[in-house]
């Protein structure tokens, strides 16, 4: 990458989320950094305090000469800061007036406004951090759930910058040894012998991308939740199904069939899983203008989940509907719901058995809370069997980006394999084998292309 003179101004943002609050900080990075700050503070000679210290004083504004703000500064001195320069941390009371008018005056005394995610890029920039590092930033800034928060942690420690540099390393040694077979033959079978090393690497590699393809569905679902529809007829306990699994009187919940005539989505944490849960108009044949386009919304909510609940009422027959709506999601994943089970039961089980396959089947009553924490443990078993929470230490790959690129490299290495197979020249099938080290490489960052970088960093937010 080509570094201009903008890499290395000072920079400074609100790292704070806007509004009013109890505090505000403005965060500036440079080499400027102290001395930026110097001229609108009031106190302790900032040039002066030790590192990792915190100081009390005032911001003053030196056109007017009045005091802006009662503050305290926070300076560390590079290397040992997130972006290993100097940083500077102005604690200021929250609110949005006093904190932009800090800003601005940071700003018109030598620094210049940080771009989306800049902080964390000069932190990788210069060497502290990793590219999967930097973006497991965001995962832990984002994390939905006590699991999603360890998966990014685990990651930002470096885990899987570890195991792919161990894995590019392998290919390199791999790679070494076949220029030297080539270049200096020992033996009369020495295509052989190259042939017979670059296939093990390649399986070896390959089987141990695949390890860690099996964590991506798992870990996409950390990382973006898992989308969930509650599906069912017009006052089956849809509602109350998502008030209890948010644990608020978020739906409207009457025996008014029809209450609910849009689709409401919520974010939940089930069990260390991350459920965005859509609550759907009840499907059902209507003439109303307004229900009829949340109906519609409703079925095409069943097209784009990764999880339908599909809620049927344990008190009455099986409907035409609700027979309708069991074809519709049968090739989803799926948990039949029978609810209002208070109610004397008038629903045939065995037929609904017949009808979904005999599994996933619940029973619950809304009102008295009964089976909903079968139906949460159900939920955490169907997508991890509860083997993330027993191996947090793992790996767990969570990036789509990553996954893609994990793809291509096993694409690489099946290339090498066929291409050994159709006994192509060992010259041609290690470009193959370099590629795959080039597209590892991608994941951690050493082997990048500048436009990739801005595409990351800008997707941060403001002041990280």
């Amino acid at each position: 990458m080509v570094l201009t003179t903008t890499d290395f101004d000072t920079i400074a943002a609100i790292s704070t989320p806007a509004g009013e609050g109890g505090i505000s900080i403005i965060r500036i990075s440079g080499d400027d950094a102290v001395d930026v700050a110097a001229r609108i503070y009031r106190g302790k000679n900032l040039a002066k305090v030790g590192t990792n210290t915190i100081n009390y004083g005032h911001i003053v504004d030196h056109d007017t000469g009045d005091d802006v703000d009662e503050v305290m500064v926070s300076v560390m001195r590079a290397p040992k800061t997130y972006t290993k320069e100097n940083i500077v941390e102005i604690n200021c009371h929250g609110g949005i007036v006093a904190t932009n008018k800090i800003l601005q005056m940071v700003l018109s005394n030598g620094a210049r406004m940080a771009e989306p995610g800049e902080f964390t890029k000069r932190a990788f920039l210069n060497g502290r951090i990793d590219l999967s590092q930097s973006e497991a930033v965001m995962d832990l800034i984002e994390a939905k759930t006590d699991r999603s928060m360890k998966v990014a942690i685990n990651q930002l420690d470096g885990n899987l910058s570890h195991l792919i540099r161990n894995l590019r390393q392998d290919i390199l040694d791999v790679l070494a040894q076949v220029e030297v077979n080539i270049d200096y033959p020992e033996y009369d079978d020495v295509e052989t012998m190259t042939s017979r090393l670059l296939r093990q690497k390649a399986e070896q590699v390959h089987a141990q991308i695949d390890q860690l393809l099996v964590t991506a569905k798992q870990g996409k679902i950390l990382r973006d939740g898992l989308a969930t529809s509650i599906i069912g007829r017009p006052n089956v306990g849809k509602s109350s199904l998502l008030n209890h699994l948010i644990h608020e009187d978020k739906a409207i919940v009457t025996d008014v069939p029809g209450t609910t005539r849009d689709v409401l989505e919520e974010y939940v944490n089930v069990r260390g899983v991350p459920l965005k849960l859509i609550d759907t108009a009840g499907i059902h044949d209507t003439e109303d203008k307004v229900e009829k386009i949340g109906v519609d919304r409703s079925r095409k909510a069943i097209d784009s989940s990764d999880l339908v609940m599909l809620v049927l009422n344990a008190s009455e027959p099986l409907t035409a509907e609700d027979r309708e709506l069991i074809d519709a999601t049968a090739g989803k994943q799926r948990i039949v719901v029978l609810n209002k089970t208070d109610l004397p039961q008038q629903i045939e089980l065995e037929e609904v058995k017949h009808l979904v396959g005999g599994k996933n089947i619940i029973s619950t009553s809304a009102i008295k809370a009964s089976g909903l924490q079968e139906l949460e443990e159900l939920i955490a078993h169907l997508f991890f069997n509860e083997g993330i929470e027993n191996s947090q230490n793992d790996v767990v790959v969570t990036n789509a980006r990553h996954i893609g690129l994990l793809n291509r490299a096993n694409a690489s290495l099946k290339a090498v394999v066929d291409g050994l197979d159709s006994g192509l020249p060992v010259d041609l099938v290690q470009i193959d084998m370099t590629n795959c080290w080039d597209l590892l490489g991608e994941i951690t960052g050493d082997s990048y292309q500048d436009e990739l970088l801005d595409q990351l960093f800008s997707q941060f937010c403001l002041g990280k």
